[in-house]
């Protein structure tokens, strides 16, 4: 599924599923715009993949602050033109009981997941819909399609970007454009490595493959949707969870 002459912006790049993606899709040739708040990280990570032959540029991002998703916009345009593929990887979360939430705790898993993938994929759609071409991934979560304990609020940002992806892939499809969404099931990321180990034997008990997901493995998912063998496929949602969840 190469990706040659391509430029990809990919948030959330310098770690976990965000970094393997920018690696994968490097590999496949395309030129990768990593956007990313944690500046080292997202620098190393660059570096890494032009050490190994890659194109890769890091550009410091927070999809949370309109000021910083124009500024990277500016500079990922600057740096390359034309952006073909959107990646919208970047999220966060923690699993706390829904009545200890506080608003501030609502305010940062939605604005992270729900409004951060909508703020990068406005600033790059219209260029799309002016040559007619565009491919446009959202990396939402299972917890988004069946609810999640502990994850209230989260489940429901990620339910939105679900139906953000559906909505937008309905209104560009006569631009050639195509807008589908990954959804990850317990993936062995650094915010996973946070959780207590007992809470992750779980995941894995109940995961019928028995094991968490590996980042490279959401990044092939990411990678299908990006690529020419996705062309007639849109307003998808595909679960990467080794069968933890089976939604219709």
């Amino acid at each position: 599924m190469r990706l040659d002459g391509k430029t990809a912006v990919i948030t959330g790049a310098a770690s976990g599923i965000g970094r393997a993606t920018a690696e994968l899709f490097a590999a496949e040739g395309a030129h990768v715009l990593l956007g990313d708040i944690a500046r080292d990280a997202g620098e190393a990570a660059a570096a890494a993949i032009r050490a190994a032959g890659g194109g890769a540029d890091f550009i410091r991002l927070d999809v949370t602050d309109p000021g910083s998703v124009e500024a990277f916009r500016q500079q990922a345009v600057a740096t390359r033109g034309d952006v073909d593929v959107v990646a919208n990887v970047a999220g966060w979360g923690r699993n706390e009981p829904f009545v200890k939430n506080t608003p501030d705790f609502w305010k940062k898993v939605v604005d992270l997941n729900l409004m951060g993938p909508i703020q990068v994929t406005r600033a790059f759609i219209e260029p799309m819909i002016a040559k007619g071409a565009g491919k446009v991934v959202v990396v939402s979560s299972d917890a988004g399609r069946v609810g999640s304990l502990g994850e209230t609020v989260y489940s429901a940002a990620k339910g939105g970007a679900i139906a953000f992806t559906k909505s937008l892939a309905r209104e560009v499809a006569r631009y050639n454009i195509t807008v589908n969404c990954v959804c990850p099931g317990p993936t062995d990321t650094p915010l996973m490595a946070a959780v207590p180990d007992k809470i992750k034997e779980a995941f894995a008990r109940v995961t019928p493959m028995r094991r968490l997901a590996k980042p490279q493995e959401i990044a092939n998912a990411i990678l299908y949707f990006a690529s020419a063998q996705s062309d007639f496929v849109t307003g998808q949602v595909l679960s990467v969870s080794g069968g933890l969840t089976m939604a219709g």
